[in-house]
């Protein structure tokens, strides 16, 4: 019997910087925390909407144009973002992806991202400025998962491609890019020092 494999997922996690990458991440942290102490906009979405966390996607959300800190980010993340588009076999008509929004994500202790997607984007990803040990990752959901009807459960730990939820952890220096109608979250952060990352989507159109 010959066993095929079709319709796969795929989803890209490379290191960022060569070396720790302390400086540059030092420098990002900076810009992230004083966006979060500037931007009165997002800190009011937050309060309403995001608990102890903050996010700029709301108000500040295309950071690479604003400030040569989230500019210098947005060059480093491109070979990867063309690396990534190759191996899917993109063919954008003669166009690039360009990032088209970037922003800022702070977690504090108990502060989860509920699960979504990236409307009019193409690829999407997450940047890891400051990770703790507990620090919550990206999980992912397989998007055959409300077709299965009567599918029985799988077994204990199966291989990473049967899984129907994949948890990818959080590492400060470490970029990860996926297609942006892939839905994701980030459970409860349990530590209590805070997760720093910026995220981002690339779009052709």
């Amino acid at each position: 019997m010959a066993l095929s494999s079709y319709f796969a997922t795929r989803i890209y996690a490379a290191k960022l910087v060569r070396g720790d990458g302390r400086s540059f991440n030092n420098s990002l942290l900076r810009q992230c925390e004083q966006i979060r102490h500037d931007d009165r906009a997002g800190q009011r979405w937050s309060r309403a909407n995001y608990p102890s966390g903050f996010t700029s996607y709301g108000s500040m959300h295309k950071l690479h144009l604003w400030t040569p800190a989230f500019e210098a980010l947005e060059r480093r993340i491109r070979p990867h973002v063309r690396k990534f588009a190759g191996a899917l076999e993109f063919d954008p008509q003669e166009r690039e992806l360009v990032m088209t929004d970037c922003w800022v994500n702070i977690m504090g202790e108990h502060a989860a991202h509920g699960l979504h997607l990236h409307p009019h984007a193409s690829v999407s990803g997450t940047y890891y400025v400051r990770t703790r040990k507990n620090s919550p990752g990206l999980k992912f959901e397989d998007p055959r998962l409300d077709r299965y009807m009567a599918a029985p459960p799988r077994l204990s730990g199966c291989r990473p491609e049967n899984q129907t939820w994949v948890t990818l952890p959080a590492v400060a220096g470490q970029v990860i890019l996926f297609e942006s109608w892939l839905r994701h979250a980030v459970p409860a952060n349990r530590s209590r020092s805070e997760r720093v990352s910026i995220s981002f989507n690339y779009g052709w159109f």
